[in-house]
């Protein structure tokens, strides 16, 4: 994400949305280094300036680091609400879900988010469908999944040792 797509988002005052990506920068560096509290008050006074489906995102994605599924869900939500395009919070939701071991329930999520028109990450929710598909024991459909994460990143190397891992206990 960058600080152009971010500004042009919505309407606002540009110093108001000058501040929410100040904030929305400072809160991102916080999460990083493991300052989950202090990263969400400044996601949410990020959001409260100008509210924006990264924002939510990962405030959603703070919440996780901190146990906090059903919040990074209600997160995603609001992302979603903000911008339908945005594929991050879909797939976000489905791999919430994976950790609920709602397996079903992410996978409508995932598959929204595989279609997404803006989504930096596509071979992400290819490579959760796989974990989904993997821990139902649909071997064959989760080869599929890694196997189109690798066609859009082939650098993805999770992605390559999932495939490797399923290969070998399928021989």
């Amino acid at each position: 994400m960058d600080r152009q797509d971010f500004l042009n988002q919505g309407e606002g005052r540009e110093e108001d949305k000058t501040e929410a990506w100040n904030l929305f920068e400072q809160a991102y560096a916080l999460q990083m280094k493991g300052k989950l509290e202090e990263a969400v008050d400044l996601y949410k006074q990020s959001i409260e300036l100008f509210p924006t489906a990264e924002a939510h995102t990962f405030l959603g994605w703070t919440y996780s680091f901190m146990g906090q599924l059903n919040e990074a869900i209600e997160e995603c939500h609001r992302a979603i609400r903000q911008d339908p395009d945005f594929g991050n919070p879909y797939n976000d939701i489905g791999a919430y879900l994976i950790e609920l071991n709602q397996l079903e329930e992410a996978i409508p999520w995932l598959e929204k988010a595989a279609k997404a028109k803006r989504y930096e990450n596509p071979a992400f929710p290819h490579m959760n469908l796989g974990r989904v598909y993997e821990r139902k024991g649909q071997w064959d459909l989760a080869v599929e999944s890694y196997k189109k994460s690798l066609a859009l990143n082939p650098e993805y190397k999770t992605a390559k040792q999932a495939l490797l891992r399923i290969l070998t206990l399928m021989n």
